[in-house]
């Protein structure tokens, strides 16, 4: 058995925008995600399959509004509601969020290298 705090996980991406702080747990990622207003992860998507992340999340949104742009439309996911996002999502925050999400390790340490050395 494995648990995490916030407090306790490094911080893997920060800046104006996004604070994403990450840690294995077992083959899953657990990530404490901040997304301030009118984050957009969109420009740093492009080049993954469809310019959208291709990696699953389960989650659980403690605060704020994100929408979720997909192939098929937009979705918004609010504070106290549970998730799944399937791969090919983009997020936008429409107000100051945060949230946790847990990832299979490998597809999401692959969109954040994207990320970090795109």
């Amino acid at each position: 058995m494995a648990a995490i705090r916030r407090s306790d996980v490094p911080t893997t991406i920060e800046n104006d925008e996004v604070e994403l702080r990450m840690s294995e747990l077992g083959e899953m990622t657990a990530s404490f995600i901040r997304l301030r207003k009118g984050a957009d992860l969109g420009p740093a998507l492009a080049g993954l399959p469809d310019d959208r992340c291709p990696c699953p999340h389960w989650g659980y949104m403690l605060e704020g509004r994100l929408a979720m742009r997909t192939g098929s439309g937009e979705e918004v996911y609010e504070a106290g509601q549970a998730f799944y996002w399937p791969p090919g999502h983009v997020p936008v925050a429409l107000e100051d969020c945060s949230y946790v999400d847990f990832s299979p390790t490998e597809e999401f340490a692959s969109v954040i290298r994207h990320i970090t050395q795109g």
